[in-house]
């Protein structure tokens, strides 16, 4: 399918990420970061009756979107096919330090493949398998706002 109306394609699978980031249109990134940011916001200010993570609720724990929004939404972000109602609590929590535990590995990964791609050699492991970048990767919108 297109990406936009006027037929431009989805950029090419033969780029690295950042420079796929970099083909999408203005208007592509800024309906990514909204949707993030909503999802943040939703997060954040919600009431669902439970004290904030920083004030001693429980981390991870995302507000049901379904019937909280205004817009019909078929599944909750968490759990959307109710997999985990019937788990212990004691699963939930191994759970919940297992996906805490790979998000951090995740961000690793992605750092070491950004450091690999901007200064070539830097992981060596990577060394020749990412391919070299040479736009900015912490200004994501540099080639939007060009002088």
């Amino acid at each position: 399918w297109s990406l936009t109306l006027d037929g431009m394609q989805h950029p090419s699978t033969a780029l690295s990420p950042p420079e796929q980031w970099d083909a999408l249109p203005f208007a592509s990134k800024i309906q990514i970061i909204l949707f993030v940011g909503f999802l943040e916001w939703f997060s954040e200010l919600y009431e669902n009756g439970e004290p904030h993570y920083t004030k001693g609720g429980k981390p991870g724990a995302f507000p049901e979107l379904k019937g909280n929004v205004p817009h019909p939404v078929p599944f909750n972000l968490y759990d959307p096919f109710g997999f985990s109602k019937n788990r212990s609590e004691e699963a939930k929590k191994r759970g919940l330090v297992a996906e805490i535990n790979n998000g951090r590995l995740a961000m690793l990964g992605i750092f070491g493949f950004l450091c690999e791609q901007t200064i070539p050699g830097s992981v060596p492991v990577l060394t020749g398998i990412v391919k070299p970048y040479a736009g900015e990767v912490m200004a994501p919108f540099s080639a939007d706002f060009t002088l």
